[in-house]
């Protein structure tokens, strides 16, 4: 069985979150293996596990800054705002200049305010609204405050298509937990007048965790390997190292002295460079919030 940790890996296209999930634990010998925040099956790149212990990193991990390259398509609006959804809409692009989509990302960024996708995986009345989608229900979903911290345009590709001219923008974003890429393709079209939607979509960065360390499923095959659970704390989160009076007691779930860290998550470690928990900081006092190594 593998050691308790962080596997970065490259997710390909067309499997789902889950499915890599299901091919890891075959191949880490182990049950206990998560992820931190889904890919959808057509986007490809940065899935970060966690394997053992590494599991209880996992809902922290998953509220970090992500970084993406994405096209978009505008002049096509679709059921599922990617390609993957039957068209529903959208007129020829032709009149729309680069000047304008510009002007379209610019106003797309920084802290917007998004309706995810109908097409997500966000439970309405204890249901998916995928499965409310899927059965031809209409779901109406709470526009959710994002943070678009970038949102670049690498390059615009005019292209012929059956029902007028479409526009491919090839764009990079970097942004916060719970932003859909597809509804900004979605909402850039809508804004332009055209219609629009995802046709591919890559992610590089989740947190600290970039696409130059993450292995595809075949290499993990070949050779399995982790980040071991201390250095995949110290990547993501400040660092504290305590005292062995204070980390027996953060151990067992008890408040010690605050810090000069922020709020946390702190990364707490013994003396022995052993990681006992992630903790976050009150007034006047750090507790643990997830215990790794209890004495």
């Amino acid at each position: 069985m593998t050691e308790s940790g962080v596997v970065i890996v490259d997710k390909p296209a067309g499997q789902t979150s889950h499915d890599v999930v299901a091919r890891t634990r075959r191949l880490a010998g182990t049950r206990k293996v998560g992820h931190a925040g889904t890919l959808d099956p057509m986007a490809t790149g940065v899935l970060v596990l966690g394997i053992g212990k590494g599991t209880k990193l996992l809902g922290h991990l998953a509220l970090t800054e992500k970084v993406y390259e994405a096209t978009m398509r505008l002049g096509l609006a679709t059921t599922t705002d990617d390609a993957e959804g039957e068209t529903v809409g959208g007129a020829g692009a032709e009149e729309v200049a680069d000047e304008a989509i510009h002007d379209g990302v610019a106003a797309l960024t920084g802290t917007v305010s998004q309706i995810p996708p109908q097409v997500s995986a966000i439970k309405v009345g204890g249901k998916r609204a995928y499965a409310s989608a899927r059965a031809g229900e209409d779901v109406e979903l709470a526009p959710r405050q994002v943070t678009v911290a970038e949102f670049s345009v690498r390059e615009i590709r005019r292209v012929p298509g059956e029902s007028g001219a479409l526009i491919d923008v090839d764009a990079r974003i970097t942004c916060s937990s719970g932003t859909y890429i597809r509804a900004l393709a979605r909402d850039l079209g809508t804004a332009l007048g055209v219609g629009g939607h995802l046709t591919a979509l890559r992610r590089t960065r989740v947190g600290p965790y970039e696409l130059s360390r993450a292995a595809t499923l075949e290499e993990l095959a070949e050779k399995f390997t982790a980040v071991p659970l201390a250095e995949a704390v110290a990547a993501a989160f400040p660092v504290r190292v305590l005292s062995a009076d204070e980390a027996g007691k953060i151990s067992h779930g008890n408040r010690i002295p605050p810090g000069d860290l922020g709020p946390g998550p702190i990364g707490l470690f013994a003396p022995d460079g052993t990681v006992v928990a992630l903790g976050e900081q009150k007034p006047g006092y750090l507790k643990p919030t997830v215990v790794f190594d209890p004495a």
